[in-house]
């Protein structure tokens, strides 16, 4: 039993601190997370002779604060590490949080309009300084409430994604990759937020279904397309100067500088390389054919505006099309004299009136539901731009990044998301990395007066004098994020830390940024490291969404703080209803009545100690030898022992619903329902028997704490130190194999459960009340079940057999026989009524469902899980049926 015990107190059973008779979260996380940190628990030694394991945690932003989402994705990391210290690794969870260039700016800049002033105002290094200034007083909210939910993180290790050290890694990797020409500057089009203007990245890009317009407009000569239109009515067709393209976005049409058509569509193939009007400018654009026109697409022609389009610019990168910008940086209109200084929507409006005027209007379609990207921070819609930024060459960087994941050094969890991730890295385009803001990792870029362009290192002076001046450009966020697992141990100094802890055992992070952040961080990982991946394992997880499955948001009325239900239900609660709903990469629907059913569980736990504890179950010694064990304690030893190896299967597949749902029935339903109501018998009667069980109790409850702490922390933390006496079960040893196995007493032990469960249901089916005591004799002679009369008798509320005994009932069960005598207890002609009435019900559902399963043509042509559905309705009308029948049989003669 050794594996299973830790290393045992040398106080007494009667030293035990005594309990509150009611668990109070609020009164007992507080204070124990504050002695968690105190004591170091937490930190990491890289001098450690021990084996690392290494989790970073995905840098929530500094003007974050806990949602649902971290609340989940930390539980589940939070578990991890704390089973890993306490199987004896150097576990490090690496801490820290994101500059959040876009949504910290625009935190500081609305704090600068309470006050009349802009970011412009104060210029560009003060306002750097008051973006410092914010963050110290009033950013980083969220590591406070990352306390609140128990996250066992490194606080010593804490790291920011502007600190020095990063900031170092940052200018480092930029050279690198520019002086291998992976890095360069060039004029495409980007993702544009007219209202924080800047270029933001694809994740930030929000799509929702708006409800716009699809306008159709006939380009080129009108007579033509009138003339035209006419003759394919009559079904013939004519050559005509003329073609109909259709858009959403009529505005843009001011940048048009071809229309594209495909080269096989023989409606067009007389038109290309001639040219047609474009109708409100007076200028003539011509009409090519490109492979990317779908020809069953609307009428199989398209406009071409290569400056306001990615599609466009690609088409007029391949036939040489001017860009032409008609927009500014605000999405205001700066062409074509009667629309210039319009804003983009006003704009639209205008054109399509100025359009319907010339009779160009060929046919419009309101409302029109199409996706329409979102800027993530402002929710203003998204404008492409054609822009001169910085980009990454993706190329050769996102295949190391496949790569790595293809032969076996990187493995994605759940394994067939695999294909998204290759879907993405094999597909990767390059990647912008330049913002439009002052706060953020500046580019290390300097141009001089005649042309010069210098990269600076992060150990080399920049160039000075006149005309020189940096780049006014910042990175990416995700550039920066994208460092973070080496970063925050050193990089680009070989520090004891990145020896110790690099690579990291395992990236736990949602599916949902598997191409942003964790392709990037791989990219980065392989090109700094020669080709050492940042990590063995991606474990990908699901999104929270509410009870009904639908994703939680503050407009659809949803949205939940975790804080809230903290406060309420306690830290513990909120992390068990979560970890139950864990399946590798599949989102997790909760609601408010699922944390109350997790709370009611952590009372159990609380209560169940508390009884074991006023009844004197110690860890203290050796445990009995089995043969001085009764059947009871061999069987909760033995299934303790199976439930160990289970939990042990399931964290090595991150199933964190699974070993939540093996702990929670073995705990509420094995050890407190069937275990300690079983020891209530033994106690009461003394002796050897019961200081036996008293020591099983205390190693079931001891291991059990242990193997629920890392998801419960808080209520196991109180009652194992109150249980063992012990400092602190975050530093206890993770129970292992005791070896210890019956299958015997577990068959025994089963055999008894059988009887009580049919007895049970035998007098709820009765309509006897829970505590009613009825007469029985139990007839258990020849069964290895009459050394458990007395905890029968007592689980059952059964009587001993009078002189006058009458058995009215009779329940054969297990090699038992349960006599009873139900005379004046029960109406028996009523309840011969009942019965009869639900036995005609099962008999008919079994007529039902034996018919169809009958009948070859319905098993031919349907579903198999409609085949199975049946089949499970059979089978339960056939134990109905015998179950009903007994029942009846065993009813007293009347």
């Amino acid at each position: 039993m050794t594996e299973n015990s830790s290393q045992r107190p040398t106080s007494g059973p009667n030293s035990h601190p005594e309990l509150p008779t009611q668990y109070a979260p609020a009164d007992v996380e507080g204070p124990l997370y504050e002695r968690w940190v105190e004591r170091g628990y937490f930190e990491a030694d890289a001098k450690s002779d021990k084996e690392p394991y290494t989790i970073v945690i995905p840098p929530p932003n500094v003007t974050g604060s806990l949602h649902l989402g971290h609340a989940f994705e930390h539980t589940i990391i939070d578990a991890l590490t704390r089973r890993k210290r306490m199987q004896g690794f150097e576990t490090l969870w690496q801490p820290g949080m994101d500059h959040a260039g876009i949504a910290t700016q625009n935190v500081v800049e609305r704090e600068l309009a309470k006050e009349g002033v802009s970011r412009h105002d104060l210029g560009r290094e003060a306002f750097v300084e008051r973006v410092w200034q914010w963050k110290g007083e009033s950013g980083g909210q969220i590591s406070g409430q990352m306390r609140r939910l128990g996250d066992g993180v490194a606080w010593n290790r804490e790291r920011f994604t502007m600190d020095e050290g990063l900031s170092k890694a940052v200018q480092t990797i930029f050279k690198r990759l520019y002086e291998d020409e992976l890095i360069y500057r060039a004029e495409r089009i980007i993702n544009w937020c007219p209202r924080c203007l800047t270029a933001i990245s694809d994740i930030e890009v929000e799509y929702d279904d708006d409800d716009g317009e699809l306008i159709s407009i006939r380009y080129g000569d009108l007579e033509e397309g009138a003339a035209r239109s006419a003759s394919e009515g009559g079904g013939g067709r004519r050559a005509g100067a003329s073609i109909v393209v259709a858009t959403t976005r009529a505005e843009t049409m001011l940048g048009d500088t071809a229309v594209a058509v495909h080269p096989d569509d023989e409606r067009y193939r007389h038109l290309v390389g001639t040219e047609i009007e474009l109708p409100l400018t007076g200028r003539r654009i011509p009409i090519v054919a490109d492979e990317h026109v779908d020809p069953e697409f609307g009428t199989g022609a398209v406009k071409v505006t290569p400056a306001h389009d990615p599609n466009d610019f690609e088409i007029g990168q391949r036939h040489g099309l001017p860009n032409l910008t008609v927009m500014d940086e605000h999405a205001v209109i700066t062409a074509h004299g009667p629309f210039q200084g319009l804003d983009r929507l006003e704009a639209r409006s205008a054109v399509v009136g100025a359009l319907r005027a010339e009779g160009r209007i060929v046919a419009e379609k309101r409302p029109y539901t199409h996706s329409v990207g979102h800027c993530s921070r402002c929710k203003t819609t998204i404008e492409p731009r054609l822009s001169m930024q910085w980009w990454v060459k993706v190329g050769p960087l996102a295949k190391a990044a496949g790569d790595a994941v293809r032969d076996g050094r990187v493995k994605i969890h759940p394994e067939d998301m695999s294909k998204r991730y290759f879907d993405w890295v094999d597909n990767l385009h390059d990647w912008c990395i330049s913002r439009q803001l002052w706060w953020g990792h500046r580019i290390p870029v300097w141009y001089g007066p005649n042309g010069e362009v210098v990269c600076v290192g992060p150990n080399e002076e920049p160039p000075s004098g006149e005309g020189w001046h940096q780049d006014s450009d910042v990175l990416d966020t995700w550039f920066s994020s994208g460092l973070w697992p080496f970063s925050t141990l050193g990089w680009p100094e070989q520090t004891e830390s990145m020896a110790k802890f690099y690579p990291n055992s395992v990236l736990v992070t949602g599916y949902d940024i598997l191409f942003f952040w964790v392709a990037r961080m791989m990219m980065f990982g392989l090109y700094a490291m020669d080709g050492t991946p940042p990590f063995h394992t991606i474990a990908l997880h699901g999104m929270v969404r509410d009870q009904f499955g639908k994703k939680m948001s503050k407009s659809f009325g949803n949205a939940v703080n975790p804080l809230d239900w903290m406060d309420t239900y306690g830290s513990d609660a909120v992390r068990f209803t979560l970890a139950r709903g864990a399946n590798p990469g599949v989102d997790v629907p909760i609601g408010e009545d699922w944390v109350q059913a997790s709370r009611n569980f952590a009372n159990k736990i609380w209560n169940a100690t508390r009884f074991a504890l006023m009844n004197g179950a110690t860890v203290e010694g050796e445990l009995p030898a089995p043969e001085r064990l009764s059947a009871t304690d061999r069987w909760i030893l033995s299934r303790l022992n199976e439930v160990v190896a289970e939990v042990d299967a399931h964290y090595e597949d991150y199933q964190f619903a699974k070993l939540s749902d093996v702990l929670y029935h073995f705990a509420w339903d094995e050890v407190f329902d069937w275990y300690v109501e079983l020891s209530k018998t033994t106690f009461a009667k003394g002796g050897a028997e019961a200081d036996a069980a008293r020591r099983v109790l205390g190693e079931v409850l001891d291991v059990t704490l242990r193997l629920l702490h890392p998801v419960v922390p808080f209520v196991t933390e109180k009652l194992w130190t109150s249980l063992t006496g012990q400092e602190s079960v975050v530093i206890a040893d993770w129970p292992g194999d005791s070896g210890f196995r019956d299958e015997a007493a577990e068959r025994e032990i089963e055999n008894l459960q059988q009887v009580v469960t049919e007895v049970r249901r035998f007098r709820a089916d009765q309509g006897l009340q829970p505590g009613q005591r009825v007469p029985a004799r139990l007839e258990l002679s020849g069964t290895s079940l009459a050394a458990h009369e007395d905890a029968m008798r007592s689980l059952l509320r059964l009587q001993p057999a009078g002189e006058d005994f009458t058995a009215t009932a009779s329940l054969p069960v297990a090699g038992a026989t349960v006599a009873l005598d139900l005379s004046g207890a029960i109406d028996v002609e009523a309840e011969r009524k009942r019965l009869a009435k639900d036995l005609a019900a099962a008999e008919k559902d079994k007529a039902q469902t034996t018919a169809k399963l009958s009948n070859e043509g319905f098993l031919a042509k349907a579903p198999d899980h409609v085949v199975e559905k049946i089949r499970t309705r059979q089978a339960t009308a056939e134990a109905d049926i015998a179950r009903i029948t007994a029942q009846l049989a065993a009813l007293p003669k009347g």
